[in-house]
């Protein structure tokens, strides 16, 4: 090679490189970004092919899809009603299905069963427990009404079955405060197992004879009283939606009695309610204190609200344990079965059945149904 060519390589290589460079630079651009599209794509053609499975399973076994208001987006978005746990209880007592299948924590699938007893229940995951529900058993129900004779057990939703079999009524946190002000005012209450419910109901029918079991959803605790104060600063025009479990809503109330917290924009709500309210509310942002998986329902409802979580780490980890996977291997395969001692169902029943009929709406307006 003369010293002609080799300058001629040596000049040219740079230069063909460019070439190749800017050449080649878009179509890789090009390239990963149909890439990018042909995976968003065959993503939402598998979440296509997944929900249409589920429906084709629903219907050959007969079954209904109850989804709670914290499960995913796509269980809820699958499902046949999605709602609090007292909306899904008086649908699970009316329901004529063969099977229901309950998207939700392990008590939920039981009250089902009470209610619906020659039905079958299944649960996408039965290792899907509560926190809560852990927090009291049926022998402490036992201990406690020996301490106090003739008083009156309230019981919350979020119970075992052998627990709810002790009380006389249960409740939700949509109707706990109406539930106790049903008894008699000079009869003691002993109102279980949350302690910050029980707090705000105490609060709300101004009952001194009610006596609160210290339990606690470990979500719903974990909304604490400064975080919903620095949030609610920091926008002056939000409202604030906050469930009766949360750790901050008993104090949520003292603070607008006290001009903390805006007393005209600050509301204690069950999930159901929460739902009901979205659909009317006009503030531009809604700060919510409650479990995450609500803020799909929400969004849902008024799309044209910014809703914000006051916690977005308030999330249960056994409410997500219906998965995709698992609620599609329940239907196919029809696991895993939901069974409650017939003795303890029916005690219990008469606790739960005073529950499902508390309030005038037998179809609750939180409710989203298919």
């Amino acid at each position: 090679m003369t010293r002609t060519d080799a300058g001629a390589a040596a000049g040219a290589a740079p230069d063909a490189q460019a070439s190749t460079a800017a050449g080649a630079a878009p179509d890789a651009q090009a390239s990963t970004a149909a890439g990018e599209a042909g995976t968003a794509a065959g993503t939402e053609r598998a979440g296509r092919d997944w929900a249409a499975e589920v429906r084709r399973l629903a219907a050959q076994r007969d079954a209904v899809i109850l989804a709670h208001n914290y499960q995913a987006p796509e269980i809820q978005d699958v499902a046949d009603h999605v709602g609090d746990s007292l909306g899904l209880s008086r649908l699970a007592a009316a329901s004529t299905a063969s099977v229901i299948v309950f998207a939700g924590v392990y008590f939920m699938a039981e009250t089902a069963k009470i209610l619906a007893p020659e039905r079958t229940v299944l649960i996408p995951d039965s290792r899907a427990g509560c926190s809560l529900a852990d927090t009291i058993t049926a022998e402490q129900v036992r201990e406690w009404k020996a301490e106090h004779p003739g008083a009156a057990v309230v019981a919350y939703v979020n119970t075992s079955a052998e627990v709810k079999a002790e009380s006389d009524l249960c409740c939700t946190s949509a109707n706990a405060a109406q539930v106790v002000a049903s008894l008699p005012a000079d009869r003691e209450v002993l109102f279980l197992p949350d302690q910050f419910l029980g707090a705000y109901v105490q609060r709300v029918t101004g009952r001194a004879n009610l006596h609160v079991w210290l339990g606690e959803c470990h979500v719903h605790a974990g909304i604490s009283p400064a975080e919903l104060r620095r949030k609610a600063s920091a926008d002056t025009q939000a409202e604030l939606f906050i469930h009766p479990e949360c750790g901050c809503s008993t104090a949520a109330l003292w603070q607008a009695g006290e001009g903390d917290l805006p007393a005209g924009r600050t509301r204690v709500l069950s999930t159901g309610g929460m739902l009901a309210a979205a659909r009317t509310t006009t503030a531009p942002t809604v700060l919510v204190a409650t479990e995450t998986g609500m803020l799909h329902q929400l969004r849902r409802a008024n799309p044209a609200v910014r809703w914000e979580p006051v916690n977005p780490d308030a999330v249960c980890r056994y409410m997500k344990m219906t998965t995709p996977a698992a609620l599609l291997r329940c239907l196919r395969e029809g696991v895993e079965e939901v069974h409650v001692a017939p003795g303890v169902a029916d005690r219990a029943r008469r606790a739960v059945q005073a529950m499902i009929t508390a309030g005038s709406s037998p179809a609750p307006a939180g409710m989203r149904a298919r």
